[in-house]
């Protein structure tokens, strides 16, 4: 098996694997595309749409949409903005912050158990890792445009 057909077999079980430590810490099971909306927001701060759109590469109307979900459940806080009466800034509320920040911690605590389970040149292999996974992510990012 090659190493894309194999990296891409461990890609969603790896993140399933993450997302039930939320679970398990009872933490309100947000979609991963809302929490990539929240780190943008507690990141730049306040955004108009098109620009957090921008930033996570998506199209503008998959930022409206979860905008709507999100500013509903009290996630999002939506304010004129103070440039163009048109637009609105969008800001993660502290709620949203506090849940961030809360995810953050239980599953960064979850990996760290695990990867101090792991033989030391399992861990060094994933560490020496790290800067090729995130070329790996800018090289498919540049291939969506």
């Amino acid at each position: 098996m090659d190493t894309a057909t194999e990296f891409g077999r461990l890609i969603g079980p790896l993140r399933r694997a993450v997302l039930r430590t939320r679970r398990a810490e009872a933490l309100p099971d947000l979609p991963e595309a809302q929490i990539e909306l929240l780190r943008v927001l507690s990141e730049a701060g306040a955004l108009a749409p098109r620009e957090a759109a921008a930033r996570l590469r998506v199209a503008p109307s998959t930022v409206s949409n979860l905008v709507r979900t999100m500013t509903a459940s009290g996630l999002i806080e939506r304010t004129p903005s103070s440039t163009d009466l048109r637009t609105v800034q969008l800001t993660a509320s502290p709620h949203a912050l506090d849940l961030l920040d809360r995810y953050d911690r239980v599953s960064t605590g979850a990996l760290r158990r695990a990867l101090a389970d792991l033989a030391p040149e399992s861990r060094q292999a994933l560490d020496q890792a790290l800067p090729a996974l995130a070329e790996l992510l800018t090289a498919l990012e540049d291939e969506r445009g």
